[in-house]
């Protein structure tokens, strides 16, 4: 209990500093504790340090443990984060509140059809292959602005951009490129940032980080 509440401090006070010379406030940004792998058991100690918003990588593993620990505690927000199978699109909006991985036109059809199906509208935003590798998901670059439209058209919440850099590089010049990219578009949010960089990502703009291993430890 006392370490994950001195890691969920030591994180929360890195992003009061970094916000300062950024001249942003700590409250604009959103830190999403990354509980993928982690048994309920794990992640009741952040939950009682006060941490409310979590993300997952798998539909099927965040069924197997949030519902009953959103009984308990149910001002829980759920972020889904990984990648998204179109045919999980259904049980995704069911049960997440906001979905950070919205990359291709099959994925979009599948969500919106789904919200229609449920009366349940979830924000999501528009993952980017910002480095433009082949092995990654993301909707490239060159393809966004037609992409954004269809999301739009399709009455899909849009929450805004999201990114992984490619590992091994210096991550701010792909933060800065998403962010110029949601301010072409209009749009505010944007979803970069994790354990090794995130206070760069919050210097250029991050409005919600998702942040694992500084909060959980190394993964086992």
């Amino acid at each position: 209990m006392e370490s994950a509440a001195t890691a969920l401090a030591q994180v929360r006070a890195n992003i009061a500093r970094v916000c300062k010379p950024a001249r942003r406030t700590p409250e604009s940004v959103t830190l999403i504790a990354v509980s993928k792998t982690k048994t309920p058991e794990a992640i009741l100690p952040l939950i009682h340090a006060g941490q409310r918003v979590f993300g997952e990588n798998r539909v099927q593993e965040a069924e197997s443990k949030w519902p009953a620990l959103r009984a308990d505690y149910p001002d829980i927000e759920l972020h889904l984060i990984g990648q998204l199978q179109s045919n999980k699109a259904e049980e995704a909006v069911a049960l997440f509140d906001v979905i950070h991985s919205l990359d291709r036109p099959s994925l979009l059809t599948a969500l919106a059809k789904a919200m229609d199906k449920t009366g349940k509208r979830v924000p999501c935003f528009v993952q980017v292959n910002i480095g433009d590798e082949a092995q990654k998901g993301g909707c490239p670059i060159s393809e966004l602005p037609a992409f954004l439209a269809a999301v739009r058209a399709a009455d899909v919440p849009l929450a805004g951009l999201m990114c992984i850099p490619p590992a091994d590089t210096e991550a701010a010049t792909f933060f800065a490129l998403l962010a110029k990219l949601a301010a072409d578009h209009g749009l505010t949010g944007l979803s970069m940032g994790m354990s090794g960089d995130y206070e760069t990502a919050v210097m250029l703009g991050a409005t919600h980080i998702r942040v694992g291993t500084a909060l959980f430890g190394a993964r086992g």
